[in-house]
């Protein structure tokens, strides 16, 4: 099953460090957050990435082409009259990354369907690219494929509010609105599994993910939640920025599962 990363918007609540790179390229222990999450992705099994980039793009295909200079020591040898190159060391995931630029102003559904010829005809998982989380997704998928819906959410509950969810006892979610002022209820933390059927929600470049196509599913009884009760948290500000890079620091990321 493949991964779909949204890493296409500007991120100006984080403008001291998006100013010169894209949100998902802002280091936590020097790398990329995004690497984190696809890390996460990785240690369950699920290898194989579509980045649905856009602002700064070039940053992020930069990077992936300069994986082994990036990660590994390196010899250059030039006794020969000409540049050799040799990397040291072992450090290889086996990942099949591709790169999408979807466009520097679409919104989350539009970025979604631009990678449709990527994803192809089969379901796929999809979460945001400034977030990380200790969810279980091996068991997150077998939920997805256990009750048939055609979306399948994260829900967490936090005190910073995201997208407001009314979830019934089986676990359906009945209503999806983005947050308001009072709400203190479960919210979207991404991490979704979604078949196909999702493209027929989704317009223009202009459709938000998280307003119509979700609103309709859950109108329709099509979405559906996973209750994660361990840790997530975006990294919408400095702040966040500065509390994930303490935990990774400390030896305590719990969203880190790989060994090293």
């Amino acid at each position: 099953m493949k991964v779909v990363l949204l890493a296409g918007g500007t991120g100006t609540r984080i403008s001291e460090e998006s100013q010169t790179k894209p949100k998902p390229m802002i280091e936590i222990g020097g790398k990329p957050i995004i690497w984190h999450i696809m890390k996460e992705y990785s240690y369950y099994g699920f290898n194989e990435f579509i980045i649905c980039a856009g602002y700064k793009q070039h940053m992020i295909k930069e990077w992936f082409d300069n994986y082994f200079l990036y990660n590994h020591d390196v010899t250059y040898d030039f006794t020969n009259g000409r540049r050799e190159r040799a990397f040291h060391g072992n450090k290889c995931e086996p990942w099949k990354v591709t790169i999408a630029d979807t466009g520097l102003d679409t919104m989350t559904g539009g970025r979604i369907k631009r990678v449709r010829e990527y994803i192809g005809n089969e379901p796929f998982m999809m979460t945001y690219g400034d977030g990380v989380c200790d969810v279980d997704i091996t068991n997150l998928v077998r939920f997805h494929q256990s009750h048939g819906k055609i979306a399948t959410l994260t829900a967490v509950m936090l005190e910073q509010q995201k997208g407001i969810l009314d979830i019934a006892e089986d676990n359906s979610v009945k209503s999806f609105r983005e947050k308001k002022l009072a709400d203190g209820s479960l919210i979207n933390a991404g991490y979704m599994v979604l078949n196909p059927e999702i493209f027929d929600y989704i317009g223009s470049d202009e459709e938000v993910l998280e307003k119509g196509p979700l609103e309709k599913l859950a109108l329709e009884g099509e979405l559906m939640s996973y209750m994660h009760k361990g840790f997530w948290q975006c990294m919408d500000n400095i702040r966040e920025k500065n509390m994930l890079e303490r935990y990774w620091n400390n030896g305590t990321a719990p969203w880190k599962k790989w060994d090293d």
